[in-house]
């Protein structure tokens, strides 16, 4: 059969569609002649995969002609030790946004809603809208924080599930362990509560929550964490939850069969293998970040705490005019419209080059 215009215009796609908004990766950069171009949009950790790491990887590729364990046990097991929760706890995705859409999938049906502040990771309202679910998204603060008793408010008969981002992305503070408490006290039980950390390794906030502590002791708190971050295996995709075993369960039933592929769980147990290496290399990422906020703030830039690898300018209308700066000296950054520009921090040199842009740029007093 041919595909007339007029058969083309006769499929029916569905009309959710037409609202959903497009995922903006990161953008390499433009060379610029004489400069060193970095890459500082998309939070990737500045550092390649640990020599074991690489070496498990190229090991693992000698099988790519067979499918990757369906059950991810090794990882799945490698994962529950590291923790310290059961097994039946675990369950695997491809990267944590995949695990986020199964999550979706698992609690919501058409028209129920999904809570969580904005500006937070792009995903959101994506994996919301695909799943037919309605985003619900309440406003952060003024100091770019998560307004969790406004939350508490969203949240309605329709709600199925609420995201806490923490740290945030893109603005970068984290919820503390007394705000998170205080607001689930307010969530209903059948209402199921994601606290995602996909840039937990970086937090140095004494006043942070104990995420494992808090998902034991509520049936309606899952965890959501991701290798792509502090660990470097971005490429790889390869995420995971930490929920009671009835979600833990619906997550497996939601997933891609034989989504994680095999490389990623051999790279991703042997980066459990590594932790100490890798602990130093976060720990060398937050020097950075802490060295490149202090020297903004003296600038006389407003910069929010950030527990993350990344620093938020919230720029409002001037987003595009820096964002263009950065780009005339060869640093690709992310800008969220005329909300602001998150910068994720790089090599050292990079991180430089930034703070030279922000002091040609710094606010009028």
């Amino acid at each position: 059969m041919v595909l007339t215009e007029e058969t083309r215009r006769a499929v029916r796609l569905r009309a959710a569609l037409d609202a959903l908004p497009a995922y903006k990766a990161g953008r390499p950069p433009a060379p610029v002649e004489g400069l060193t171009p970095y890459k500082i949009s998309s939070n990737e950790n500045p550092y390649p995969p640990l020599p074991s790491v690489l070496d498990a990887i190229a090991d693992a590729a000698g099988a790519v002609n067979r499918y990757p364990d369906m059950a991810n046990a090794e990882l799945v097991a490698a994962i529950a030790e590291h923790v310290g929760v059961p097994a039946d706890r675990i369950a695997c995705g491809t990267g944590s946004v995949g695990v986020l859409g199964q999550l979706v999938q698992a609690t919501c049906d058409a028209g129920d809603e999904v809570v969580f502040a904005w500006r937070s990771f792009e995903a959101y309202p994506i994996v919301t809208t695909i799943a037919g679910a309605v985003p619900v998204t309440v406003p952060l603060t003024s100091d770019a924080r998560h307004d969790l008793p406004a939350m508490a408010d969203a949240i309605t008969e329709r709600a199925r599930l609420v995201l806490v981002c923490t740290p945030n992305n893109p603005t970068g503070p984290a919820v503390t362990a007394a705000e998170l408490e205080a607001f689930l006290a307010r969530v209903p039980d059948d209402v199921l509560v994601v606290i995602d950390e996909a840039y937990l390794e970086f937090g140095t906030d004494p006043q942070a929550p104990d995420a494992l502590a808090v998902h034991d002791a509520h049936e309606n708190v899952a965890v959501l964490r991701t290798f792509s971050k502090a660990y470097g295996l971005a490429g790889l995709r390869v995420g995971y939850a930490i929920a009671h075993p009835p979600v833990a369960e619906a997550l497996r039933k939601t997933a891609v069969p034989f989504g994680v592929s095999s490389l990623a769980q051999r790279a991703a147990v042997a980066s459990l293998a590594a932790r100490d290496e890798l602990d130093e290399r976060v720990a060398s990422i937050v020097e950075e970040r802490d060295r490149v906020r202090t020297a903004l703030l003296e600038q006389g830039w407003d910069i929010p705490d950030t527990q993350a690898n990344f620093v938020w300018f919230p720029f409002g209308e001037g987003s595009s005019a820096f964002a263009a700066a950065c780009a005339a000296q060869a640093l690709a950054v992310r800008q969220y419209g005329d909300d602001g520009v998150r910068v994720t921090i790089g090599e050292r040199e990079a991180n430089d080059r930034l703070l030279q842009i922000a002091a040609a740029h710094r606010p009028r007093s």
